[in-house]
């Protein structure tokens, strides 16, 4: 058996998912890393896929938001106004900080387990996605350093600046393409680890969701700027439909588990840093009902452990 871990994007909503898998650890009094064989994250989920990789607990990942979170996401409300209209909302220093002082000098290659972390490469439009050397072919992400991967993968347009990568690739937040990596996952599983198909076990945690609501759109169809605010919504809930049915479909309806928060409209946001008690509880209590099962799929015993074929 193949025990795959996924996590969304959302921001500051990450609190959530590093929640839920902290109260997991603190019910099984261990690392919830151990239990898995493959990590992928987008976004802030590739903030908490790194740091499970590079050996923190999800109590530590969840602490790092509870830290940081109110200073990578606190500005002069006048002044981040005008950075939005003219750059983005908020200075990319904070984020690079946080990271640092959570991930030092560690890089890709450092992990433990192995990780999967989209990007979006503006200079020529291609997907990025930065891989332990877990393949042969996996030669150079392995040296990157576990801060420039966070703060691409984390640099979503409008709140952070573009990142620029050692080698100067602009690169931006991976949600754009893969907000919910699920069947990126499992593709990279089939096709690249070669594992089969009915040996994989897959968790995949989201970041809450709020209903789509486009009932307006749908009365007034020539209605361009009611839609260029909606596009963005639209978007992001097919995209998170369209990867867990590519999960289901390759690995099974039995084989994948989904475990997410429905809310209300406007109940979080991904800079929303007055909510994140009401994520932690909402994690919190999501990982009290999932417990059980989890216990019975994935937390049986350890995962293999990880040999790259390229080290440090």
């Amino acid at each position: 058996m193949k025990r795959i871990l996924t996590i969304d994007g959302g921001g500051i909503k990450g609190v959530f998912p590093a929640a839920l898998l902290a109260t997991v650890e603190d019910a099984i009094g261990d690392n919830i890393a151990n239990y898995f064989d493959l990590i992928v994250g987008t976004s802030t989920g590739g903030i908490i896929a790194l740091g499970l990789g590079l050996g923190l607990s999800a109590k530590e990942v969840l602490a790092f938001y509870e830290k940081y979170g109110p200073t990578i996401f606190k500005s002069n409300r006048g002044l981040r106004w005008l950075r939005w209209l003219v750059t983005s909302k908020y200075s990319r220093a904070p984020l690079e900080n946080a990271l640092r002082s959570c991930f030092g000098e560690k890089r890709l290659g450092d992990s433990k387990k192995r990780l999967v972390i989209p990007s979006l490469n503006l200079g020529n439009g291609e997907v990025h996605i930065y891989k332990t050397a877990h393949h042969l072919r996996l030669e150079t992400d392995y040296k990157e350093s576990a801060v420039d991967v966070a703060m691409a993968t984390a640099s979503a347009p409008t709140y952070f600046p573009t990142h620029r990568s050692i080698a100067g690739i602009p690169l931006i937040d991976g949600g754009l393409w893969a907000n919910n990596p699920v069947g990126m996952a499992v593709v990279e599983a089939i096709t690249l680890l070669d594992w089969p198909r009915d040996s994989l076990k897959v968790l995949s945690v989201g970041c809450t969701t709020e209903p789509l609501n486009v009932n307006l759109g749908r009365r007034i169809l020539l209605s361009r700027p009611y839609w260029a605010f909606k596009l963005l919504d639209v978007f992001m809930h097919v995209q998170s439909h369209a990867s867990l049915g590519t999960a289901l479909l390759l690995a099974g309806h039995n084989n994948v588990i989904r475990i997410d928060q429905n809310v209300p409209r406007r109940r979080f946001s991904l800079d929303g840093i007055e909510k994140i008690d009401s994520l932690k509880g909402a994690g919190a209590a999501k990982a009290r009902h999932a417990l059980p099962k989890l216990r019975e799929v994935f937390l049986c015993d350890h995962a293999e452990q990880f040999v790259p074929f390229h080290t440090l």
